[in-house]
């Protein structure tokens, strides 16, 4: 089975997450997309973050009618803060029948080059690449990398920044989160200070 691994934290999860993670299911040859739910990116800082186990619950909670979508907590029993290649050998180990690729924005991927070991991934990993707005994106130096394949996917901006700033400014974010993750959050009062 062909995996698309889509990290993050998650911190919520949103409908543009959803829109690419299903997209990259749909209409790509990999057969599931896992959302992994990252303790702690080393680009970002940990105190922003609610706890995994919340982050993960609203990852079930948005993809449970998704057959093609599966959360994955794989990150919380390895080192932090977590780093793909570890997280990837660890999958390797554990699912020897599946081959695992990486699903990340354009944006991402002029960073590429300051993940650790990233070449050990590229060696040994596809990258589906979802287009973003971003003009620096156009630059990258693994754009036509042989392992590198551009998906034809919607572009969405959506962020959780501005999802977690407009509930602390009670705005009104709910077309932004899947229903049930909207009712998590209010129920648990989450984002509001």
């Amino acid at each position: 089975m062909k995996i698309g691994l889509y990290f993050g934290t998650f911190n919520p999860i949103h409908v543009g997450h959803l829109i690419i993670a299903n997209h990259m299911a749909e209409h790509s040859d990999l057969d599931q997309v896992w959302l992994v739910v990252t303790p702690h990116n080393p680009l970002k800082k940990k105190s922003t973050l609610l706890d995994d186990y919340h982050r993960l619950q609203m990852v079930y909670l948005a993809t449970e009618d998704y057959p093609k979508l599966k959360p994955s907590d794989i990150e919380f029993k390895l080192p932090q803060p977590n780093y793909t290649v570890t997280t990837l050998v660890h999958l390797e180990e554990k699912y020897p029948n599946h081959e695992f690729s990486l699903i990340m924005g354009e944006d991402n991927l002029k960073s590429l080059h300051k993940w650790k070991n990233y070449e050990a991934i590229l060696a040994h990993h596809e990258i589906y690449v979802y287009p973003r707005i971003s003009a620096e994106a156009e630059n990258s130096e693994f754009k036509n990398h042989p392992k590198i394949r551009l998906i034809d996917a919607p572009v969405v901006e959506i962020s959780s920044t501005f999802i977690r700033e407009n509930i602390k400014l009670d705005k009104n974010v709910r077309p932004l989160i899947p229903t049930k993750v909207w009712e998590y959050i209010d129920h648990n009062l989450f984002y509001k200070k």
